[in-house]
């Protein structure tokens, strides 16, 4: 499993992220990213790799520091 930034242009992806959820209601973007997953897991492949990346995403994210002033 790829752990470092492997993009070729992330924030564009991002961008066609935002704009395919545009105007759909929850369920439909919640459909729409399902769609996309098993695309993309189709891309992939792997089922090893496959496994350690969803073993991964379901790992707690560590909190983030915040920058605010006291």
């Amino acid at each position: 499993m790829k752990t470092v930034l492997n993009f070729q242009d992330a924030d564009t992806f991002y961008e066609q992220l935002l704009d395919a959820h545009q105007g759909l209601g929850r369920d439909e973007s919640e459909l729409l990213n399902a769609r996309l997953i098993l695309l993309l897991a189709n891309q992939v492949g792997d089922a090893q790799v496959l496994a350690e990346c969803v073993r991964a995403a379901a790992l707690p994210q560590p909190a983030k520091p915040s920058s605010g002033a006291s």
